[in-house]
């Protein structure tokens, strides 16, 4: 196992060899990680797609892609058969769009839950990793930030479908021209922005790197419409729960308005690539991104570690 819990990393890493029975000198090593969440969209084919893309998104993150897939569902007794086919169908096109091979997986009887146990394939030699960052590295971020606003609004009714489907339609993107991007460019640290929100994913490669990472705050991609709904108050439970768990790690420049440093420590679902490189090795993944028509967001630096791991500024 070359990347484990330690490092608090998307997923595991583990090296295949001669023992396994391959070749000598074959460079192969598994990514292995497990995603399952309750709606975040009541669409149910939006939902599978979402929850699928948001699993296999754990493998981008670490430079791999995806091999095999086993679903993991949990469905009331009474739910509705063609809601049930719905979010099946709709994750095993997103894993099939992913390249990789749907094996089976396993049902009980609960509350609604629905994600994937995915194994990829990466080079060992080349895995990203939270711990690969280093001082005088840049950072860029793939997708644009507000998710858990926009499905908690729509939750509380402040927002119909009309707004969050630009949102789920973000949300079922795969990460994997972004993957692609960073590899092609020679990254050494990336992470996804999912549940933790990007402070807490950013924290992730602080901690492991032994970094601080400054963010510029003007610089980070929002999605249209959430700071908005951010003013009003309206975001997930990961906002609060964000800035008491991690707050003490993080410095606030002045003048930083108060919304959207909440916005920032809110859980996102199926985000986009906290990408790490060198400074000279930006100009080729800003060049790999527009190939791949994925927006160009640099965000921010990384530097010797300070008194807080992250600064917003």
């Amino acid at each position: 196992m070359i990347v484990g819990p330690q490092t608090l990393d998307d997923a595991g890493v583990v090296v295949l060899g001669a023992r396994e029975g391959l070749p000598g000198g074959t460079r192969l090593a598994l990514v292995q990680t497990v995603d399952f969440f309750p709606p975040v969209v009541d669409d149910p084919s939006f939902y599978g797609a979402i929850a699928a893309a948001n699993a296999l998104s754990d493998v981008y993150a670490m430079g791999g892609r995806p091999f095999t897939a086993l679903s993991l569902a949990g469905f009331p007794k009474d739910f509705p058969d063609d809601w049930r086919a719905a979010i099946l169908r709709a994750g095993y096109e997103k894993v099939r769009e992913a390249g990789a091979i749907l094996c089976g997986g396993h049902t009980v009887q609960t509350d609604v839950l629905f994600g994937y146990s995915v194994t990829g394939l990466v080079d060992p030699t080349r895995v990203a990793t939270n711990a690969g960052a280093r001082a005088g590295d840049v950072v860029y971020l793939t997708k644009a930030l507000g998710m858990g606003c926009l499905t908690t609004a729509a939750k509380k009714g402040a927002i119909g479908w009309a707004e969050l489907e630009p949102a789920a339609h973000q949300m079922a993107t795969l990460n994997d021209r972004a993957c692609a991007a960073m590899n092609a460019a020679g990254a050494h640290a990336c992470t996804d922005i999912t549940g933790f929100g990007l402070i807490g994913h950013a924290l992730n490669i602080a901690r492991a790197s032994e970094v601080t990472l400054e963010l510029v705050v003007g610089d980070l991609p929002l999605f249209p419409g959430a700071l908005e709904l951010a003013r009003a108050g309206l975001f997930s439970g990961g906002a609060k729960r964000g800035r008491t768990t991690l707050g003490a790690e993080v410095a606030i420049g002045a003048g930083l308005e108060e919304a959207l440093v909440n916005l920032l420590f809110d859980a996102e679902t199926s985000g986009g690539l906290l990408i790490v490189l060198p400074e000279e090795r930006a100009g080729a993944l800003e060049r790999e991104l527009v190939e791949r028509k994925l927006p160009v967001c640099r965000v921010g630096r990384c530097t010797a570690r300070g008194e807080t791991r992250i600064v917003l500024r």
